[in-house]
């Protein structure tokens, strides 16, 4: 296993080692030990799986309080995948990381509790899963508009199909201060 780092603290991609042969291919997509060498010592307690066509922004959405750290990978398709540090008193509060999912990269994103996560679809459709450190909450559930003009996301499409939740989503500076995380918290 591989693990790179991106222009986010904490915010890793993993690459693992995959074993192809004329049949197919296999590769660990989670193994505590080496994630824990990596840094990351979490304990998934949810296991999400989502499909969505091309052109589907799904984000920026994150929960407070009871934060989720989410480890996503994409089984089909292609994703443009988006973490946005929106903790308060951080040095790149506000600021994005980006990396290309694919069912054939079999890259893993890790984006930490603290972080908004959002992604797009480029292929026809995509199958995504995302692994999660704490268990949805309804009441915490919490989202920023995706076209934030003060993150600056450089999102790969120009119209794409969102939810109305995410269209009412508000800008990061209107959300109020008790409704984000605080770094170090």
């Amino acid at each position: 296993m591989k693990v790179l780092e991106t222009s986010l603290p904490d915010v890793l991609v993993i690459e693992p080692q995959v074993f192809k042969d004329p049949r197919g291919f296999f590769y660990e997509s989670h193994n505590e030990g080496k994630f824990a060498k990596a840094g990351i010592h979490a304990k998934f307690v949810q296991t999400n799986v989502s499909r969505s066509a091309r052109g589907v922004l799904r984000g920026l959405h994150y929960q407070w309080p009871s934060p989720q750290g989410k480890l996503v990978s994409v089984l089909e398709g292609e994703v443009y995948d988006v973490a946005v540090d929106i903790r308060r008193g951080s040095p790149t509060f506000g600021q994005w990381a980006a990396v290309m999912l694919t069912g054939d990269n079999h890259r893993h994103l890790w984006i930490p509790e603290g972080f908004a996560h959002g992604f797009c679809v480029l292929s026809e459709s995509a199958t995504f899963t995302y692994q999660c450190t704490a268990l949805y909450e309804p009441t915490a559930d919490a989202s920023i508009a995706w076209n934030d003009a003060d993150i600056g996301v450089d999102w790969p499409v120009s119209e794409p199909m969102i939810s109305d939740k995410d269209a009412k989503a508000p800008m990061l500076a209107d959300v109020p201060a008790d409704r984000l995380p605080s770094f170090n918290a």
